[in-house]
């Protein structure tokens, strides 16, 4: 079976053709430009491969509501040109026989985990994108977490730990997860890319605090069975342990599950198995829901 993938982000587009069992067989990558240009390097890579069906994990905000009017709409979004854009109608326009799978890149990734990656056989993950930005999806249930709108994980609002001067960098909320923990906050408080500073460097232990605050708030209100943690930042594998100690000193031991309360919590709060793939293998996650295999 062939299904056809994209990773929709805001700096760059990766496309690719796969299957059923998260396999990649070919892939291009192209940067984010104007629509237009963009969606015709979509066309020219899709184009003849004969895909059954095709999944679209976007960067957002988007309205995931198939009931909604603006319903495959890229929504609010600041990326210049991208706003209010009809983006699975164009791609249904022009291939209008194929089923679409679509719907945030983060719960795309959950999804994808959940199929092939270390979610695999649980009906219940968490999984989070801390890199330029920070963003969450959910899979509860069996099922991916919309409502409203779509989980917007990245904008809870924060305390922010007593020798952090920082007044965080969200233009709405200032000190939230991601105005306080996203790359860009480590490079406006440490003066360089997180990716410069050393493994034993003081950001990475006031990073895990942050991350542990944020977790112990996931954990109280969604209870995931397992949260995965994925993004640029989460390359610093040495954040997980500390990660782990701050997240069981924050929980207090009012969560009593040996997942938390244990050594096991190495296995609870882990790297994506899918690595830099999880966002593909997503989409073609998305691909496979559409024709409800």
């Amino acid at each position: 079976m062939k299904l056809g993938a994209i990773e929709a982000g805001g700096t760059k587009f990766i496309t690719a053709v796969g299957d059923e069992n998260g396999n990649i067989l070919e892939r291009a990558s192209f940067p984010t430009t104007t629509p237009e240009g963009t969606i015709a390097n979509i066309f020219k890579f899709f184009d003849g491969k004969d895909i059954e069906s095709l999944g679209l994990g976007c960067f957002g905000p988007i309205d995931p509501d198939i009931e909604s009017p603006t319903y495959g709409f890229i929504t609010t979004t600041p990326k210049p040109g991208w706003a209010n854009r009809d983006i699975v109608g164009t791609l249904q326009k022009h291939y209008p026989n194929l089923p679409i799978g679509f719907d945030t890149d983060v719960n795309g990734a959950a999804l994808g985990e959940s199929y092939f990656g270390a979610a695999k056989g649980l009906n219940s993950v968490l999984y989070l994108t801390i890199g330029t930005g920070v963003g969450g999806g959910m899979i509860s249930e069996g099922k991916l977490i919309h409502g409203l709108l779509h989980p917007e994980m990245g904008h809870i609002l924060m305390r922010v730990r007593k020798d952090d001067s920082y007044q965080g960098n969200c233009p709405y909320h200032g000190t939230c997860f991601e105005g306080l923990a996203a790359g860009p906050a480590i490079e406006a408080r440490w003066g360089v890319k997180g990716s410069e500073l050393p493994q034993d460097h003081p950001a990475w232990d006031l990073e895990a605090w942050y991350i542990a605050q944020a977790l112990s708030v996931y954990i109280l209100t969604l209870s995931p069975k397992k949260i995965i943690l994925g993004g640029g930042v989460m390359h610093q594998k040495q954040l997980f342990p500390m990660i782990h100690t701050y997240l069981q000193e924050t929980l207090n031991g009012y969560v009593q599950k040996k997942e938390i309360t244990t050594d096991k919590i190495k296995d609870y709060i882990v790297y994506p198995a899918l690595g830099d793939n999880a966002g593909i293998c997503g989409a073609l996650a998305l691909a496979r829901n559409a024709l409800d295999i």
